[in-house]
């Protein structure tokens, strides 16, 4: 694990998001010998996994259904 002081973050910020990038390392910075933050590599999220919320939704019908002739609103028809 790197550590580097918030003086040296500050300073060479580009230099340690481009070992970041290529060491996939974690950097923890600290103030006074202390740890205060920790950066970390970027985790894209998982785009195919749905939301736990949107998995209770459950909808009665097919909603590709076509609409019946009775279903359209008077003005559409």
């Amino acid at each position: 694990m790197n550590r580097v002081s918030v003086h040296e973050a500050k300073t060479n910020l580009s230099r340690l998001l481009a070992k970041l990038v290529q060491d996939r390392h974690v950097i923890t910075i600290c103030r006074n010998g202390v740890p205060v933050a920790d950066l970390v590599p970027h985790r894209p999220h998982k785009r195919s996994r749905t939301h736990p919320v949107l998995r209770k939704i459950l909808i009665g019908y097919d909603p590709t259904e076509t609409l019946s002739a009775e279903e359209w609103p008077e003005a559409l028809r």
